[in-house]
């Protein structure tokens, strides 16, 4: 299966309200752009947004029953639709990119690192599946190197170790072989 048509890996960054998650991915879309590996990023907000605003004519559209709206310049598109998609329907519209960040969606099936901010915050560690490493503000997590886990423990790395993490993703992605990404 060439580059192309493979699919690119998936790694979910989730954790509990002001964790950390935005940084953490925006640190790591940095570094691996600095790397050329181009990333997409799905966020999952639990709260009504709204990225249109009163008085454009896409909101207009939409306001007038548009079910929905593309916005299309020489430099970014914007799709606006007046539904939810799942998790996986997006990852499909994304399979040109050489990595995906998915922020969020805590009970999807993807590799996850979980961060951790407070002693509170162990216990989504072990609620939730799929988790293969935690990103921690805690010292003393750090220090152990490991949160307990069933069936065993995970890889734990400081909230602001974000290089280590980033060579750590790239060493175990299911993707082509290492010297094929730029």
């Amino acid at each position: 299966m060439s580059r192309q048509e493979a699919k690119p890996p998936v790694w979910q960054i989730v954790g509990y309200k002001n964790s950390g998650k935005t940084t953490l991915v925006c640190s790591l879309v940095e570094r691996l752009a600095a790397k050329g590996i181009r990333t997409a990023v799905i966020k999952h907000d639990a709260h009504d947004f709204d990225i249109d605003h009163t008085g454009t004519d896409s909101y207009r559209h939409r306001k007038s029953g548009a079910g929905a709206v593309a916005l299309v310049s020489s430099r970014r598109t914007a799709v606006i639709e007046e539904t939810e998609t799942g998790l996986d329907e997006l990852i499909g519209r994304f399979s040109g990119y050489d990595m995906i960040l998915v922020e969020g969606f805590k009970q999807a099936e993807y590799p996850k690192l979980v961060m951790v901010r407070s002693q509170e915050d162990h216990a989504l560690a072990a609620q939730i599946t799929s988790v293969t490493a935690v990103v921690s503000w805690l010292a003393d997590d750090v220090m152990k190197g490991s949160i307990e886990l069933p069936p065993g423990s995970v890889p734990v790395f400081g909230v602001n170790d974000t290089g280590r993490i980033m060579e750590w993703l790239l060493h175990h992605v299911s993707m082509a072989p290492r010297n094929e990404l730029k």
